[in-house]
C-alpha cells in the first residue's frame, strides 16, 4: 500500500479496550482508523467521513448494530462500503439477521486476527499479496 492513500476504517464499538486494540492493529496494517462508541454517532461519522470500510458491533449503548446496518444502506445510498459485523452474537440467526440488515461479511468475538485481516483486505478488493503479510 507504499504511495497509496490510506484506506478508511469506521470501527463502531463500545468496549474501549477492544476500540485500543482493533486501532493498533488496523493501523499497524497500514489503515486510518476512526472510532465511535455508539449508534448515533457512527452514523454522523460515516456521513461526514465516508470511509471504505465499517466494523460494527451488535452490541451499542444507544442502538441496535442490526438498526445501525439498515441505517447506513438506507441513508447512504447509492454510497456504498462494505460492513463487517464483529460481534459477539454468535447464533446462527444473529448472523443471518445481520445480512439480512445489510452486512456484507460476519465475524464472531472473539476473533482470529489473521482472519479479520484477510476478510477486510478482501472487503475492500486488495490483492492477496497485501494481506498475506500481515497473517
Amino acid at each position: 500500500m507504499a504511495g497509496s492513500p490510506r484506506r478508511k476504517i469506521l470501527l463502531v464499538e463500545d468496549d474501549t479496550a477492544l476500540v485500543r486494540v482493533l486501532t493498533t492493529l488496523l493501523e499497524s496494517a497500514g489503515y486510518e482508523v476512526r472510532a465511535e462508541a455508539s449508534g448515533s454517532r457512527a452514523l454522523a461519522c460515516a456521513s461526514d467521513v465516508q470511509p471504505d470500510l465499517v466494523i460494527l458491533d451488535l452490541g451499542l449503548p444507544d442502538m441496535s448494530g442490526y438498526d445501525v446496518c439498515r441505517k447506513l444502506r438506507q441513508f447512504l445510498e447509492p454510497w456504498t462500503m462494505p460492513i463487517l459485523v464483529l460481534t459477539g452474537h454468535a447464533a446462527p440467526s444473529d448472523q443471518l439477521r445481520g445480512f439480512a440488515h445489510g452486512a456484507d461479511a460476519y465475524l464472531t468475538k472473539p476473533f482470529d486476527v489473521p482472519e479479520l485481516l484477510k476478510t477486510i483486505a478482501l472487503l475492500l478488493g486488495e490483492p492477496e499479496q497485501e494481506f498475506s503479510r500481515l497473517g
